[in-house]
């Protein structure tokens, strides 16, 4: 019998941003907290943090930026969404981010339909989000991408179709987007629970196994470096 990883691997010709860009344009970008320590990196001024990334994808002849998934980070130190001083520290990525300017557009990774949508407005939140919904297979699961520009959410509607590459958003600027960088977080969920218009994107320690199985690697699907 296949399982949700079977499904995604079959899967071909996935993009979620602008499909004009060319995976080989691509250059994946290191920010576990090991490697933002070593270039004493200020994550918490989005300014400057979006000429970092210019930077990086001008030295490195790339148009988009990616990676993330499962990397312990710093970035979400500045907010007590992720440091609650009661509980363990959330600081696990479990998306993938794909780093890119302003107003570019997001795209249905796959045939389904609006689940839910809405703006998490904490620091260092999604911001802008939507979160749809797909059947292969029989397999019902998401896929959630967030830090989207506000417009983004206006006319959508819960159960609304969507095909796969069909624009459904553009990327949203600071503070609007959770006061990063512009980029879209990218997530596959097997089991979203109640949740609606949200979902964990970054873990602690001790939840990784779960949302490691809850969370695959989005990679599985979009194949950006086989």
């Amino acid at each position: 019998m296949n399982t949700l990883k079977d499904i995604l691997l079959k899967q071909t010709g996935v993009k979620v941003i602008d499909a004009s860009i060319d995976y080989k344009d691509y250059v994946a970008f290191d920010l576990s907290a090991q490697h933002t320590d070593e270039l004493d990196l200020d994550l918490t001024d989005a300014e400057k943090f979006e000429d970092f990334v210019e930077e990086y994808l001008s030295k490195n002849q790339a148009k988009v930026a990616y990676g993330g998934y499962l990397e312990k980070r710093n970035l979400y130190k500045r907010s007590t969404n992720f440091n609650d001083d009661n509980l363990e520290e959330r600081n696990i990525h479990i998306g993938l981010d794909l780093w890119i300017k302003a107003g570019t557009s997001v795209l249905s990774a796959l045939d389904g339909k609006i689940h839910s949508f809405q703006n998490n407005t904490f620091l260092g939140d999604y911001g802008p989000t939507i979160i749809l919904e797909h059947e292969i297979e029989g397999f019902t699961f998401y896929t959630l991408y967030g830090h989207l520009s506000l417009e983004s959410l206006t006319g959508k509607r819960e159960g609304q179709p969507v095909k796969k590459g069909e624009k459904i958003a553009e990327l949203g600027k600071p503070p609007v987007n959770g006061d990063y960088a512009p980029h879209l977080h990218f997530q596959i969920i097997k089991d979203i629970e109640s949740k609606k218009g949200d979902y964990p994107g970054v873990c602690s320690f001790s939840e990784v196994d779960f949302y490691r199985d809850n969370c695959p690697d989005p990679n599985l699907l979009l194949k950006i470096k086989e």
